[in-house]
């Protein structure tokens, strides 16, 4: 007899573990889940990690004026510029104080005061020689240092001078006043 049960047990088919149906449709409608997740949530990632990755420009300067108009007294000028937030393209319209220094160097001041933000004016209030801010009362000198209120001086585009214009650059500290 226990040559028959070794015969049995040598010529049984090997039983296998099945897959119940049950665990069929878990794992197929689990992995179209999965792949129907990941076509939505990718692009969001991307749509948000995109400009991250994109090479920054350098600044960019625009013409603004020309430089026989340029004098020792303060002149504002408004310009335009290209502007590029993410995927929002915008042309807002900035100002710049332009004039010439002692030494007949061009240069360009942001009109924002340091103080709150509001618009200097060059000459306005009792202050003829110097930028007056009419919300709180700043003042600066012809060079954007400043004399009363404000924190920091003005600040002040990169200037380049070419063909007889004035282009105006990306907007830094100011590298005037010491």
């Amino acid at each position: 007899m226990e040559h028959q049960e070794q015969q049995e047990t040598v010529h049984k088919p090997v039983k296998r573990k099945e897959m119940t149906r049950r665990q069929f449709l878990s794992y197929t409608l689990g992995g179209a889940g999965a792949f129907m997740a990941g076509g939505v949530i990718l692009p969001m990632i991307r749509f948000a990690v995109d400009p991250l990755l994109q090479p920054k420009q350098e600044g960019n300067f625009v013409k603004v004026i020309e430089e026989s108009k340029v004098t020792n007294e303060p002149l504002r000028v408004n310009f335009k510029i290209h502007q590029i937030d993410g995927w929002y393209e915008s042309d807002p319209e900035l100002q710049a104080y332009i004039a010439r220094d002692e030494n007949g160097v061009i240069y360009a001041l942001s009109p924002v005061c340091k103080h709150l933000g509001c618009l200097v004016r060059w000459g306005a209030g009792n202050s003829p020689n110097e930028f007056f801010c009419p919300c709180h009362g700043a003042r600066y000198d012809k060079s954007g240092k400043q004399i009363e209120i404000a924190p920091r001086p003005l600040d002040e585009y990169e200037v380049r001078v070419e063909n007889g214009w004035v282009y105006l650059g990306p907007l830094g500290p100011n590298r005037r006043v010491k």
